[in-house]
This record gives structure tokens, sequence and C-alpha cells, in this order.
């Protein structure tokens, strides 16, 4: 048995565990509490004041385990630094919106800003750091391909795309981290069977959200805020890199592009039409307003996530 693998995991969970108790009342006595949106759900309004910013339990819990393994695996230095670098950008956004109260948080392009500039370094460690060249392996063929100059763009697209999908799907108590932890254990798995040094923040990772869901299942004792889904959005994203499947992510992950899709096309259909295709987006909510519990619509999507991880280790 392989401990190594196992390890990383357990050290995460300890440390998200131990962290939370004394993090949640942190954050309430800062009156970090969750802005909730007025045309939302009115089921949601209750969740009105709880502590947010509890991706910084997440993001204490990868950081600490990944220093017991950075030193022997330096593939994991650009997947941490991803994560870090959504993180600080999804952390000014939630700090001003719930410390300087505006509740739009950033501004659309200050957003995008950060994002490229993390996207863009991580990029150019890519290419300088690694050996991993301008490939990427096709699901289900085992087949490299070499999409040269194409690569770099097609990577700014996965990884914006990626955070902001697990941004969006940030909407109900335990959603974003149950999909996540998923997510994240497909990559443990690929990477143990690619014999990847990345295996360590994985295994991290799922630790974190699992000790994490502990206080964010329903009733949430806390959320993870931008903060959160914007760093497990970069973790994700920058791991498929690193392990050379970033087409991957459509399928483990295709839960991010439902939530953005439908967002997308509730968008252009009532500016277009005047008319909405779902009672409201992300499309989570629609299956709300149909009259599904929240904690049903979180298992539905929990389950389909897994059905797709299967999948997804066939493809591998």
């Amino acid at each position: 048995m392989k401990y190594d693998i196992i390890v990383p995991a357990l050290i995460a969970f300890g440390v998200s565990v131990i962290l939370s108790p004394i993090i949640i009342p942190f954050l309430k006595k800062l009156k970090f509490g969750q802005f909730v949106r007025d045309d939302g759900p009115e089921s949601h309004l209750k969740k009105s004041g709880t502590p947010t910013m509890g991706g910084l339990i997440i993001l204490f819990s990868i950081v600490i385990t990944s220093l017991f393994y950075i030193k022997d695996h330096k593939e994991i230095v650009p997947i941490l630094f991803a994560t870090l670098g959504f993180g600080l950008v999804g952390f000014l956004d939630d700090f001003i919106k719930v410390v300087m109260k505006r509740s739009l948080g950033l501004r659309a392009w200050q957003k995008m800003l950060g994002q490229f500039l993390v996207t863009g370094v991580f990029a150019y460690y890519i290419h300088a750091y690694t050996d991993l060249g301008t490939t990427m392996i096709i699901p289900f063929t085992h087949k490299v391909v070499d999409l040269g100059w194409v690569y770099f763009p097609l990577m700014f697209f996965v990884m914006l795309g990626t955070a902001n999908g697990a941004n969006f799907t940030d909407g109900l108590d335990g959603l974003a981290s149950s999909v996540t932890v998923l997510i994240a254990t497909f990559f443990a798995i690929a990477s143990i069977a690619a014999g990847s040094g990345v295996t360590p923040i994985t295994c991290a990772v799922v630790g974190s959200l699992l000790g994490f869901l502990v206080y964010n299942v329903y009733p949430a004792r806390v959320f993870m805020g931008d903060t959160g889904s914007l760093a497990l959005g970069g973790f994700v994203a920058s791991t498929a890199y690193m392990l050379q499947m970033p087409l991957i992510i459509l399928i483990v992950a295709f839960i991010y592009l439902a939530e953005v899709l439908s967002v997308i096309i509730q968008v252009v259909s009532f500016k277009t039409t005047g008319k909405r295709v779902f009672k409201m987006a992300p499309i989570h909510h629609h299956f709300e307003l149909c009259g599904w519990p929240e904690t049903k619509v979180v298992a539905i999507f929990s389950i389909v996530t897994t059905i797709l991880c299967l999948i997804g280790i066939l493809a591998i």
C-alpha cells in the first residue's frame, strides 16, 4: 500500500477539520457574512449572514499539506500557484463584497485581468520549466497530439472557463465542495496511474474538501465564497494541464460546464427574445424552482459527477 497517497489526504482533512471551528467564529466576528441576491430563490434569504470566505480553510489545508511534499514533488508548484492565484482573485472579490459592502465585488474587467495574469504566469512556467511541451492526450484514444501555437490560447480559455464554472457551481450548501471532491479524487487516481508527481496535491484537495464539507453540508455553517470556488477551478484546470489531459475536464467537470452554459443561454435568450429558457440561472436554481429540495440537487449533481468520473477513468 502506498501510504504517501493516503497520508496527504489525511493531513489535509485533519488540518481542515481543526481549522474550521477556529476560522468560522473569526469570520463571524469580523462580520464576513454571505450576501444573498434579492432576485434569488426566497429560501436562500435565510442564508444571509452565514460566514463566507471559508475558502481560506481549504487553501490553508492545501498549502500546509503541500509543504510536506513540495521538495520532492516539484510538479506541485504550478498547481499550487494556480490554486492560490485564482484564490487570491476570489478573496479580493469576497473582501470587496462583504467588507466594503459593494455587492458586485470586483468589476468584471478586474476579475478577468487577475485571472488572465495568473494564467499567464502558469503558462510561462509550463513552457519554461517543464517538458510538457504543447501536447495533450485525447480521451479514449491514448493518442497524444501537439497543438503547437494553439496550445496557449486554448489554455487561457480552459483555465478561465473552468475557474468561472466552479464559481457558478458554488450556489447551494455543499454543492461545489461535493462536486469538486469527486473531480479531485478522479485526478488523484489519474495521477497515480500516470506515475505523476502531482499526486500529493490532488490528495490534499480531496482531504481538505472532505474536512470542509463537515461544516459546509446543508445547513451550511460556512460558505467557501469566491475565495474557494475560483481556487478550486484553478486547481482543476492546472492539474488537468500538468497531466496533459485538459480535454478530460469536459467529462469529469461537466457540471461546471452546464452551470456556465445555463447562464450564457439564459442571458442570450433574454436579450434576443425577451424570454428565459430556465426559471433561474445557474441551472441549480432552475431545479430548485422546479420543486427539488436543495439537498436533492446537490445529491443528483454529485451522482452525475461520480458517473462521469468513472467514465473519465475509462477515457485515460
